[in-house]
């Protein structure tokens, strides 16, 4: 038997950054939604939240799963699923790009922690200035 603990810290935004998400109940739905479907395809998704424009998951890859086929499957499911309970108004769409990085289980409570505060954490700072800061504390660079 395989013992596999990869701890990921995923974030996706909505297509162009719509605000989509700024009703908290239908945030509720979306992500409870993400939830149960993510059990149901032996996702192990810890933590899920995020605020207008943008969710973050806290997720443990099985030994089988990549990066990209868990964000695919959430992604894509979720925005079929809102799309035909029409909890948004124009047609709902993630946006295709999205970001990861990896963390040790000694990081895992304070991840948890920074993602179930996304509404109190975004009062203080836009959505730009967070990625600005991930892109510089990992050193990554746009690509144009």
């Amino acid at each position: 038997m395989s013992w596999i603990r990869i701890w990921v810290h995923l974030v996706f935004s909505t297509k162009n950054r719509e605000p989509y998400l700024m009703n908290e109940e239908t945030r509720n739905l979306i992500f409870n939604h993400i939830g149960e479907h993510a059990k149901e395809k032996t996702i192990w998704l810890e933590e899920i939240n995020g605020y207008k424009d943008h969710a973050h998951c806290l997720i443990s890859l099985g030994r089988d799963q990549t990066i990209s086929n868990v964000a695919k499957l959430i992604k894509g499911e979720s925005s079929h699923w809102i799309n035909k309970e029409k909890l948004i108004r124009s047609k709902f769409a993630w946006q295709d790009d999205y970001w990861a990085v990896s963390l040790s289980e000694s990081h895992v409570e304070s991840v948890k922690n920074y993602i179930q505060n996304q509404v109190e954490h975004h009062r203080l700072k836009s959505f730009d200035e967070e990625a600005d800061e991930f892109m510089k504390k990992y050193g990554w660079k746009y690509i144009k």
